[in-house]
Formats: structure tokens, sequence, C-alpha cells
């Protein structure tokens, strides 16, 4: 017997057999720990884009007012993708405090699978976790707001014009074209914000791009028309002809007109014009200055609906000189549009202006088209464009500087992150 294993072992014919089969417990744990952890890194990516995706909509629900759970549950529902049912006690939801954020939801999901080789060796299968923590998170300062709300283009810019806002612009237009910037126009304002998708533009000038972003609040929703005596009738008209001079700059309080048409030279004191049923034009000739002052286009007829409301129209040859007030029910807006003003292509407001002229506060048109034409050099101080739709267009430059800051009437905006 001792002969035959001597002969064996000086037998080199079957060492490769011999060698392989040595290895092969190594080979085949080798492969079943590569399955497991494939398939473990396949569940934990799964449950993790779960978690990810309930976070997010716990923090919609939270900013809607809806109940957080109910938005995770139904969330998990359509995107817990792994075939796996939770672990009981999961989702543990839980809203922690995090620096330069708001409304965070932290979402933490567990399954329990148990795995095909490993598992043989294992007393019980193990459990897979993932947390994610969502939150909005401020985005930047925005002078221009779209409140379009439907798959209309919100904002636009166009022609040849050099923008320069200081700020940045944000629309609530669920388009795939929220906002474009065509023809040879340069737009420098950032962050560029929609709630639907932003067209790629070089005309952009590598502004940051946030598509799909969190609605805007109207900014000025809480400021009303104030009580006033109704003026309607031709004898209520103001109209200044060119050459004419109206100095009124000891203005004070609510001042009515059924319209105003201005072309000559006018001063105008720091009050409330009320403009009733018409609209606010001023002419290529006219020199116009007001500190303090504020136009509201309304009508003192009540109604909801079919309430002629008028519209601002300022020619490009007008020198103007605007500041609006800096407290009050009208702090910092110069120009109010009543929002029963009613929509429609031909209802737009058209602001344009000379290199003289300075326009300062905010432009409030809730429920029509803004049209600010550039054909010369046009400038605004801390001013804030909110309307419906904005349209920049023109060959000349459109500037807006605002060195101190908006202070209190700041306008942010949000944007729903994974924060952790």
């Amino acid at each position: 017997m001792i002969k035959f294993f001597r002969k064996l072992w000086r037998d080199r014919r079957g060492n490769a057999l011999v060698i392989a089969g040595a290895a092969l417990p190594l080979i085949i744990g080798s492969a079943g720990l590569a399955s497991d952890t494939i398939q473990w890194v396949l569940w934990k990516r799964q449950l993790q884009r779960a978690a990810d995706s309930a976070a997010i909509a716990g923090v919609y629900a939270t900013m809607q007012s809806q109940t957080v759970a109910t938005a995770v549950s139904t969330d998990l529902t359509k995107n817990q993708n792994t075939g796996i049912t939770l672990q009981s006690g999961y989702p543990q939801i839980t809203y922690p405090t995090i620096t330069n954020a708001a409304n965070a939801v932290n979402v933490v999901l567990a399954v329990q699978r148990p795995l095909g080789f490993s598992g043989v060796f294992m007393a019980s299968a193990p459990i897979i976790t993932a947390s994610a923590t969502a939150a909005t998170v401020t985005t930047g300062v925005y002078c221009v707001v779209s409140l379009e709300n439907t798959s209309a283009t919100g904002i636009t810019a166009t022609g040849n014009s050099d923008i320069d806002l200081g700020c940045g612009m944000i629309t609530n237009s669920t388009s795939l074209n929220a906002a474009i910037a065509t023809g040879s126009s340069s737009v420098t304002a950032t962050p560029i914000a929609a709630v639907g998708d932003i067209q790629d533009s070089t005309h952009w000038n590598d502004a940051e791009l946030l598509p799909f972003t969190v609605a805007e609040k109207d900014p000025f929703a809480d400021v009303d028309v104030p009580p006033f005596t109704g003026c309607q009738g031709n004898t209520n008209k103001l109209q200044v002809t060119s050459g004419q001079t109206y100095d009124h700059q000891t203005d004070t309080g609510i001042q009515c007109f059924s319209d105003m048409s201005l072309n000559g030279n006018v001063t105008l004191g720091s009050a409330t014009y009320i403009i009733d049923s018409g609209d606010l034009s001023i002419g290529a000739q006219a020199n116009v200055t007001c500190d303090g002052c504020t136009f509201v286009l309304t009508n003192s007829n009540s109604g909801t609906s079919g309430v002629q409301i008028g519209n601002v129209n300022i020619n490009g040859g007008a020198q103007l000189n605007l500041d609006a007030p800096d407290s009050g029910t009208f702090d910092n807006i110069l120009f109010y549009q009543d929002r029963r003003a009613s929509a429609g292509s031909s209802q737009t407001n058209q602001i344009n202006g000379n290199s003289a002229s300075v326009l300062s506060g905010a432009f409030y048109f809730p429920t029509r088209t803004l049209d600010i034409n550039g054909t010369s050099n046009l400038t605004f101080d801390c001013g804030q464009f909110v309307a419906r739709t904005v349209n920049f267009s023109g060959n000349g430059s459109i500037t807006n500087t605002c060195t101190g800051g908006y202070g209190d009437d700041t306008i942010t905006g949000n944007h729903v992150r994974l924060v952790a």
C-alpha cells in the first residue's frame, strides 16, 4: 500500500485535477459571494431611490399643507420597486432641523431578504436600510416673477436687447419652454428658474438654470386696492398735452382720475394715483417726475369679471424719473394693476423709456403681460417685475441695479432638494 501511494505521489499526470478539486470550494464561494453582493447592491440602490423619492414627496406635501405620511405612502406604492415588503415599523418619518433649509423630511426604509449563497451560513437574513432627507432651500433673489401657471411660456427675452438685471428670474409656467432667450439677446440674470423646463441657450450667459422648481407665490398677494371714491367720466380725465406743465408735487393721499394721458411736463406728489377704468399713457414728449408715488389701475365698479381695467403704455421717447414709496400700503410698488383685470393677447402693459429715465420700484401686473422694450438704454433702480408673463425685447440695454439690496421687499425662491 505504501508503495502504491509513493507511486501515486510521483505521478504528475493528475496534478491539475487535484488542484482544481482543492480550489473548487474557493471558486464556488467567490462566485456565490459575488452574486450575493450584486443582489445586495441592487436592492440597496432600489431602496435608496425609493427613500429619495419618498422624502421629496414629503416635502411637497408639507408645502401644500397635506399629510406627509399619506404622501410618503403613496409615493412608495408607486416607486418602491424592490418587490420586497418593508420591515414592520417602516417607513420611519422624522422632521429634522437643517441649517439654511426648511420643510425638511427624513424617510428611513428597511427590508429583509435572504441572500442565495451566504444565507446558508447565516442565522437570519440581513436587513438593508436606506435613509434620505429632502428640504426646500433658498435658490436666490428674484426680481422677475412670472405668475403664468399654464403650459404657455412665462418669460421671454428676444431681439437684440442687452438685459442686465442683477438678480434672478422665475416663472410658474409648466411649459417645457417656460423661459426662453432667442434672437441676439444677452441676458445677465441668475438663477433662471421655472416650474416647467427651461430652454438651454447661450443667451443665458452661463446662468444657473433651475427647471422643475417650486412654484413662486405672488409676492404682493396681500396688497389690495384701498377704498376710494370712484371718478369715472370725461370730466375726471387728466390730460397734459405737449408743451403744457402740470405741477402737483404737493399731492398726497389718494388722487382719482378716470384716465391719465401725459405728454407735457408733469410733476406729481407722494400720492396714490387711482386710474378708474382708464389707461395710463405717457407719450414720447413727456417729462414726468414723482417721488413716492404709486399708479393704481382699477375700477370702482364691483364684480369679479367683465370689469374694465386699463393698462400702462409708456413711450420710448418719454423722460421719466419715477420713484415708489418706501412705506405704507404700496411700499416699493410703482405700478399696481387690479387682479380682476382680464387676460388677453391685446391686454399688454408696455414699458419703454430713454437713457435719461430712471424707474424705481415694483411693476405689478398679475393677470396680464408686461413688455419691457429697451429700444434705448432703460434703467431701473431696485426694479421688481411681477406679471402673468414678462417679455424683454428691443435693440438697446435694460439695466436694473439695487446696490443696497431689496431689504424687506426681497423676493426669494425655493427648490426642493435632497440634503442628506
